[in-house]
């Protein structure tokens, strides 16, 4: 029998944690803010998609994270896009 230990954190060190995280992530992936704000072609070329439907699809259900800028602006987040994909990996047999 295993015994499941826990870890008790107050919330601001843990958004401090949660923010150092994303940092680190930004860092790895050679992002920093200037570029994490992209455009919704730039969003379709990572992901490899050519129909706007699909990315709008993709947005509606909560699937990567964006931002409306204005009524007809929309930009995604890179690391949104990025933890997309991963998540879509398949393990290899």
């Amino acid at each position: 029998m295993s015994s499941a230990k826990s870890i008790v954190i107050n919330s601001d060190a843990f958004y401090e944690l949660l923010h150092q995280v994303v940092e680190r992530i930004a860092e790895v992936h050679g992002l920093d803010k200037a570029n994490r704000w992209i455009s919704a072609e730039d969003c379709m070329k990572i992901l490899n998609i050519k129909s706007r439907t699909t990315l709008w699809e993709l947005k509606a259900e909560g699937k990567i994270a964006y931002s409306q800028v204005s009524k007809k602006v929309t930009l995604y987040d890179r690391i949104s896009v990025l933890e997309f994909i991963n998540k879509q990996r398949k393990e290899a047999f």
